[in-house]
């Protein structure tokens, strides 16, 4: 089945992500977001017939964005990321700001990247999702844990700080970090908190 997916590559043309610049950050983030946060790209079935038929459908149709950003979700957690990037660029190319289906691509690719060790590149996902006038909750803690990685320590903290801002209940201390980030892994609830003590140590003011 892996040997497929990689032969399924070979008969997808991949493009390049559009760049978008970083809007200036704002007050506050109280925006749901639901829409990228949706689980679309989760197959229910994984097993070879049912992977096999998705690659089939892209093979034929080069519009099927979504099925070609389920093979890459798919690629990412079996450890193939080559592949799987290309799946991802594949659909994105073929997707806009205002296709329903951005937001979700672009976010899970973002965590696709980042839990692969590439902190950049999740970087440059999510970044492009806070154009646009949207002013999401989830994007203070997950923009200042992906900058800590990348070493940009002052951005990263304040980003931290519009967290607080926002909703200060939940992000002055690190208390409730299970709770507000349960799908989290323990170690980037770790660097959050690394960026927390930061924060706390020397918190900048606004604007």
């Amino acid at each position: 089945m892996l040997r497929s997916l990689f032969a399924c590559v070979l008969v997808v043309a991949a493009s390049g992500a559009r760049a978008q610049s970083m809007p200036p950050q704002a007050e506050f983030y109280f925006d749901a977001d639901a829409s990228a946060m949706r689980p679309v790209l989760t197959l229910k079935d994984t097993g070879a017939v049912a992977i096999e038929r998705l690659m089939r459908q892209v093979e034929r149709r080069p519009e099927a964005s979504l099925e070609s950003a389920q093979l890459g979700h798919f690629g990412m957690a079996t450890g193939q990321r080559d592949v799987a990037s290309t799946f991802y660029r594949r659909a994105l190319a073929r997707l806009d700001p205002g296709n329903g289906l951005w937001r979700p691509v672009k976010w899970t690719y973002g965590w696709d990247l980042y839990r692969a060790g590439d902190a950049a590149g999740a970087w440059a996902q999510w970044s492009e999702l806070s154009g646009r006038g949207v002013t999401a909750s989830w994007m203070p803690p997950t923009y200042a844990l992906v900058l800590w990685k990348l070493d940009r320590r002052d951005e990263a903290v304040r980003w931290y700080a519009a967290a607080v801002r926002s909703e200060p209940d939940q992000w002055a201390t690190t208390d409730r970090y299970g709770q507000l980030l349960p799908q989290w892994s323990e170690e980037e609830r770790a660097t959050l908190a690394e960026v927390h003590a930061a924060w706390a140590a020397n918190p900048p003011g606004w604007p």
